[in-house]
């Protein structure tokens, strides 16, 4: 399994080393912009989620690329 954690800078490199201490788990840092597009991708999919339930209302996809 997998988990995305969000720590503060200043205790990141403590986090780090307190994870790397357990057998059991791999941990290492991300870069900023492949947190960045972590945290699109994510956005992305609760908006979907939403637009399936019926809470958000979509864009139609010809709209989409005449913008472009």
């Amino acid at each position: 399994m997998k988990i995305l954690l969000e720590v503060k800078d200043s205790k990141a490199v403590f986090f780090i080393e307190l994870l790397k201490s357990f057998s059991f788990v791999k941990a290492k840092p991300l870069t900023p912009y492949k947190a960045k597009i972590l945290e699109d991708v994510a956005q992305a999919v609760e908006e979907m989620n939403l637009i399936k339930k019926g809470k958000l209302k979509g864009r139609n996809a010809e709209d989409l690329f005449d913008e472009l």
